[in-house]
């Protein structure tokens, strides 16, 4: 994997190829989207890649959120810059709801009870480091956990003939030695190559799970023949020719998500001390001037991502949960128009009006299949999502945000306070569009 430097450098390079007129400009449109993962977390997008492919998609604003990390955040805003696209900057922590009403329930978390996902949104530039002083410790835990599930995956790997090494085979997928962390994704990326490298992709690898795992993946995206690269000039050339890279890595990501819905329970071990408590997570927040948001999931019937199971979340309980994370001290919720029914946003923009919460758009980017550009955004209903991603531009930028004790719109109400800052954002949205050249590093 190249180096930020080496990223952002060809990113100079490529920039200068449009200004010079060699490369057509993408069109520009209104969408935006705030919750996009990188490598330093799990996805196939570097932090310079995610904010070109929202460019080139016609996002008007991109939001950077990785997990147990803030290790991108810089590159991504030196991404936006150089292209001339506003961006905002945040980080995900699972934590601990224990002790409160909501003990021993699943919340938004597939894998464990009493646990949520939490957003922090709009961090403000010059606290970067901050939110990482808080976060590494969690992280530093998170893998000595991981090198426990990798043991007990092994003891369910066994009879299968394959195994993983933790430091061989899954760290490298991550840019932990960057501030990067490493998830339960990374394990399953890397158990899905070595599958790969140990049976034939294909149909074979499809008789492997159903033999040794009872997983049944035929007649989907896994039984396929990739003996012939599909990407050849013509039937005679490819005849002996196996599947193109690009083939081999959109089938590894096609098995993690198989991987994903089926194997997690059989070597997850429930995180403890590398959980925060969600008091904690909310005072670190208002330290540094972002704004704590909780990520609304809702049940999940069809998973659009392909790696969810049918399973039920929070909507049983979400009158109860959102005045509780209201009266806690939570200023916004996070929610997908893409993933969610039209039922399930329309009940959580209502209960958001009710208690003053700040609605905000993030379409959860982790994978190549998934599209950058939430067409929701386009229906009247969730045009205000829109205004919301420029008002976290204006809050990120400002030297009192959104939130803030004792300035003159600590009492708005919420729209109001979006307004005003959507209003700041779009004027610095318009400096962020002339595109900001500068000469390759060489």
């Amino acid at each position: 994997m190249k180096n930020k430097l080496k990223r952002l450098d060809d990113l100079k390079i490529l920039m200068n190829m449009y200004r010079h007129g060699q490369l057509e400009f993408p069109a520009r449109g209104e969408n935006v989207n705030n919750h996009i993962h990188t490598t330093y977390s799990f996805s196939p997008y570097s932090p310079t890649l995610a904010v070109y492919t929202a460019w080139k998609n016609g996002l008007a604003t991109a939001g950077i959120m990785d997990h147990d990390s803030v290790g991108g955040l810089r590159e991504f805003i030196e991404a936006g810059q150089m292209i001339g696209i506003a961006v905002t900057c945040g980080f995900e922590l699972r934590c601990s709801f224990e002790g409160t009403p909501f003990e021993g329930k699943r919340i938004n978390n597939p894998d464990q009870n009493s646990v949520a996902y939490l957003a922090m949104h709009g961090i403000p530039h010059d606290k970067i480091d901050e939110a990482e002083a808080f976060i590494k410790p969690y992280r530093e835990k998170r893998n000595q956990r991981n090198r426990l599930m990798i043991k007990k995956l092994n003891q369910y790997l066994k009879s299968s003939g394959l195994s993983l090494d933790y430091e061989g085979d899954v760290v490298p997928l991550s840019l932990a030695g960057e501030g990067g962390s490493v998830t339960e994704r990374h394990i399953l990326f890397a158990l899905a190559g070595k599958m790969m490298e140990h049976v034939t992709p294909g149909p074979e690898l499809v008789a492997f799970l159903k033999k040794h795992f009872n997983i049944d993946a035929s007649g989907g995206s896994l039984d396929v023949d990739l003996s012939h690269s599909t990407s050849c000039c013509s039937d005679s050339c490819c005849s002996d020719e196996g599947p193109s890279p690009q083939e081999l890595f959109t089938y590894r990501y096609h098995l993690l998500g198989t991987l994903k819905g089926y194997f997690v329970e059989t070597f997850y071990i429930d995180a403890t001390d590398e959980l925060p408590s969600y008091k904690d997570f909310i005072t670190l927040a208002k330290s540094l001037g972002a704004i704590p948001a909780y990520a609304y999931l809702g049940d999940v019937g069809t998973s659009v991502t392909g790696d969810k199971r049918t399973q039920t979340f929070e909507d049983a309980f979400l009158d109860e949960l959102v005045p509780f994370l209201k009266e806690a001290g939570f200023e916004a919720i996070t929610f997908m128009p893409t993933r969610n029914t039209p039922a399930q946003c329309q009940r959580i923009m209502k209960l958001c009006d009710q208690y003053q919460l700040f609605q905000i758009c993030g379409e959860d980017i982790n994978s190549p299949f998934q599209s950058f550009v939430c067409e929701a955004l386009e229906q009247e209903e969730y045009r205000h999502l829109i205004d919301a991603a420029w008002a976290l531009i204006g809050h990120e930028n400002s030297e009192k945000g959104m939130f803030a004790e004792g300035a003159q719109w600590t009492d708005w109400p919420i729209d109001q306070k979006v307004k005003h800052f959507a209003e700041l954002g779009r004027k610095l949205g318009k400096f962020s569009g002339q595109l900001k050249m500068a000469e390759p590093m060489g």
